[in-house]
């Protein structure tokens, strides 16, 4: 059952990663991708879940998405999509056992510059793999939805509250912007994974770091980081 490593709070921004099973390529063959975006546009459907970014690679996959408080909609929407995706990949490949590692991580993130950098990096992921040159080349991002360069029939970005987080009230203007945001990333390689996103807790500013132990109330042992430039992490 794929379930979090830690608990979610309302009014907070998640960066969500999941990997396939021993970091195997279950994801390798399109069309397992985008079963994977498919049943992420039911679970958008069916539990209104909020989704900001998402990005399916060979081997895993980055979601970003806003808890509004609703309760267990993003668990349910990650169990959905989880397990439709793995049953029905289990099911073509007459294949037993596990697709997904047990649990899926969630990061909490700022809603400021932490959330543009986390945007960026989630978009340019196969780009500093090497597979592609720029994020428009892969067609499973949230980059060509954002962009206008994806079919409109499985459109799965909350657009309004994507602008609102990033303080911009015309879309054409945050297409002009992101495209100039992914163009100064693109030239300041190389670009580099960093842990913080898919292994913190939280990432943000120290008074986030502090705001966000208080509300879920973290007892177990942890350090904070200080990843420059104002940015902190809990792990």
């Amino acid at each position: 059952m794929a379930r979090a490593k830690i608990y979610h709070a309302p009014g907070f921004v998640w960066h969500i990663s999941h990997r396939c099973h021993n970091k195997e390529f279950l994801l390798k063959f399109i069309q397992d991708r985008k079963n994977w975006i498919l049943w992420l546009f039911k679970a958008k459907k069916k539990y209104d879940l909020v989704i900001l970014d998402y990005m399916v690679t060979s081997n895993h996959i980055h979601l970003l998405v806003y808890d509004d408080g609703r309760r267990d909609v993003i668990s349910r929407s990650m169990l959905l999509v989880a397990s439709r995706t793995a049953i029905n990949y289990n099911n073509r490949k007459k294949r037993s056992g596990a697709f997904w590692e047990d649990n899926y991580h969630a990061t909490a993130v700022e809603n400021d510059k932490h959330f543009l950098e986390c945007l960026l990096y989630i978009d340019l992921n196969m780009v500093r793999a090497g597979i592609v040159n720029h994020p428009k080349d892969w067609p499973m991002s949230g980059y060509n939805e954002i962009m206008g360069n994806q079919k409109k029939r499985y459109r799965l970005i909350n657009k309004t509250k994507l602008m609102q987080l990033l303080g911009i009230s015309n879309f054409s203007q945050l297409q002009q912007n992101y495209e100039y945001w992914i163009k100064e990333k693109l030239t300041s390689r190389p670009l580099r994974r960093q842990e913080k996103w898919t292994e913190a807790l939280a990432v943000g500013s120290k008074n986030f770091i502090k705001k966000y132990q208080k509300t879920i109330g973290i007892k177990v042992h942890h350090k904070i980081y200080n990843d420059g430039e104002g940015m902190f992490s809990l792990k």
